[in-house]
């Protein structure tokens, strides 16, 4: 059985929707952490009703998150804040996100927005107990625009920033409570980034681009990580593992991406879907058959 940490299930129509599920659960991903961004606050409850919806052993069962993301931090207003608390008290909500920064595309809002609105958010992952989900792009890809925008610290000021915002305002708050940190979501960066991650007690999840060729400070990355902190994912619709590059993705094919994973890290591919099994359950204090 294999679990998918990351799936925009809300980006899916309703008619395809089923049939996106029926179709996990045939690969044997039985579980799913539905994320709540939607296209902006006003769509980040969707993902929880999907999985208040979902209830059949034929379908994967189905938890949710609920966050702004950080492209949509300048409407982090003080009603869409509320409206994230109010879905955090949720049981089937297990956690906030996907947040964090990015200084990917031009249009974004500038790093002290971004910055005010994952504070925000944090402080509401804090009192609600609830570990949190991190996006970090940075601009080492971005356009020359982007790069003058957001990259005046260098092409890695995304990490950089992110890393230093948990450590002074995460960190204390879950040691000091044994709050689960979270998980660095679709992990992208090489194994520096996986080394300052890990040491502030966070999970990293791999998806799809794991398996692309020039990735090759990923799989660095994902081969170096202790066995208990990996994770894996799709990040569906997007990001679909080789041999579908390019096509849609859904959670069906994270067993792609699971068996390159496995492969980088010596092991089966159903050793490997029972170890990153157990370390959903561990990071999100659920029992197995809960």
């Amino acid at each position: 059985m294999l679990i998918d940490s990351h799936a925009h299930l809300d980006m899916y129509s309703a008619g395809d929707l089923p049939g996106v599920l029926a179709r996990a659960h045939a690969a044997g991903v039985h579980t799913i952490l539905a994320i709540g961004i939607g296209d902006g606050p006003h769509e980040m409850h969707r993902a929880l009703e999907i999985a208040e919806a979902t209830n059949s052993p034929e379908l994967p069962q189905i938890y949710a998150s609920a966050g702004i993301h950080p492209q949509e931090a300048a409407n982090a207003t003080v009603e869409n804040l509320a409206k994230l608390a109010a879905l955090a008290a949720n049981p089937r909500c297990v956690a906030i996100g996907e947040i964090g920064l990015d200084y990917y595309h031009v249009e974004n809002p500038t790093p002290d927005v971004q910055h005010a609105a994952f504070l925000a958010q944090l402080r509401i992952a804090a009192a609600a107990r609830k570990p949190i989900l991190i996006h970090c792009r940075t601009s080492e890809l971005a356009t020359p625009a982007a790069k003058q925008k957001f990259g005046p610290a260098g092409p890695n000021a995304a990490w950089d920033d992110l890393l230093a915002l948990l450590a002074e305002h995460w960190q204390p708050h879950s040691r000091g409570t044994n709050t689960p940190a979270g998980i660095m979501h679709c992990f992208s960066g090489g194994v520096d980034e996986a080394r300052r991650s890990l040491d502030l007690g966070f999970y990293l999840s791999f998806a799809g681009n794991l398996t692309y060729p020039a990735a090759k400070a990923i799989r660095e990355a994902a081969a170096f990580a202790p066995a208990d902190r990996i994770l894996v994912e799709t990040d569906a619709p997007f990001l679909a593992p080789i041999p579908f590059r390019g096509q849609r993705n859904e959670p069906a094919l994270v067993i792609h991406t699971a068996a390159a994973l496995a492969e980088l890290r010596n092991l089966t591919p159903s050793a490997l879907a029972a170890l990153t099994t157990s370390n959903f359950h561990s990071l999100f204090q659920l029992e197995p058959s809960t």
